[in-house]
Order: C-alpha cells, then sequence, then structure tokens
C-alpha cells in the first residue's frame, strides 16, 4: 500500500497511458475501420458495395475497382439512390481514409449498419498493389 501512495503519479501515468492505447478498440463505432486485405475479402465473400466519396475529379483520376462515385457534399442525398440495399455491407473510400470518416457517421445515420471505412484510403489500396481504375 506504501508503494501505490508513494508512486500515485506514476500510477496514473501509466493507468492513462494504457486506456490511450485501448481507446480506438472501445470507443463507440470503433471496428469500422477495414485494410486493403479486409475490404477484398468483404468484397468478394458478402459483395460489398465500394463508395468513393472523393470529388468527381479524384475519382476520375483513379479509383477502386467497381467503385460507385458519390462525393461527400452530395452523400445524403445520393447514396440511397445509388446502394439501396442498405443490409449490404458499404466500403467508403476517399484518398487518405479523412473524408471516408465522416461519411462513415452519415451512412450510419442513413441506416447502412454494415458501413465501413477503408483505412488509409485509396493510398492503402495502392500500397497493397491492388487494382486501380480511371475513369
Amino acid at each position: 500500500m506504501k508503494f501505490l501512495i508513494d508512486n500515485w503519479m506514476l500510477l496514473t501515468v501509466a493507468a492513462s497511458s494504457g486506456l490511450m492505447l485501448l481507446w480506438p478498440h472501445i470507443r463507440p463505432g470503433a471496428g469500422g475501420a477495414l485494410t486493403a486485405a479486409g475490404a477484398v475479402q468483404l468484397i468478394n465473400r458478402e459483395r460489398a458495395v465500394v463508395v468513393d466519396v472523393c470529388e468527381t475529379e479524384e475519382y476520375a483520376a483513379g479509383h477502386v475497382g467497381g467503385a460507385k462515385s458519390v462525393p461527400l457534399g452530395e452523400l445524403e442525398k445520393r447514396l440511397p439512390e445509388v446502394v439501396k440495399n442498405k443490409t449490404v455491407p458499404l466500403i467508403l473510400v476517399c484518398a487518405s481514409g479523412a473524408r471516408a470518416n465522416r461519411a462513415l457517421a452519415t451512412a450510419k445515420q442513413l441506416g447502412y449498419d454494415k458501413a465501413q471505412v477503408l483505412a488509409g484510403g485509396l493510398k492503402a489500396w495502392k500500397d497493397a498493389n491492388l487494382p486501380i481504375e480511371k475513369a
């Protein structure tokens, strides 16, 4: 007990650093990020739909094969038109993953409970040597 009292600050730092390491796994909505390999498996096994939330010019420059283009600004309006089945897995992609993370909240609000974000975005897809299409 004396050790705990004498070293309370050290114990506090250790506990808080442990919580910071665990935070991405325990926060609400965790697990929304998906690796490129996981995305390929989801596409092949469960017929996941890939939605690219980049702007039209970025989409034309290069995108995941078969991805549907729905720019982030139009997501709330156009996503229900583009992906009618809300039970199918949805993979959100952008250049780096930042816009796709913002799009995830919108997709969940629209009822796409199986929506996930491709971690690292199109860059991670390219880094995994996966095919890119150009429009």
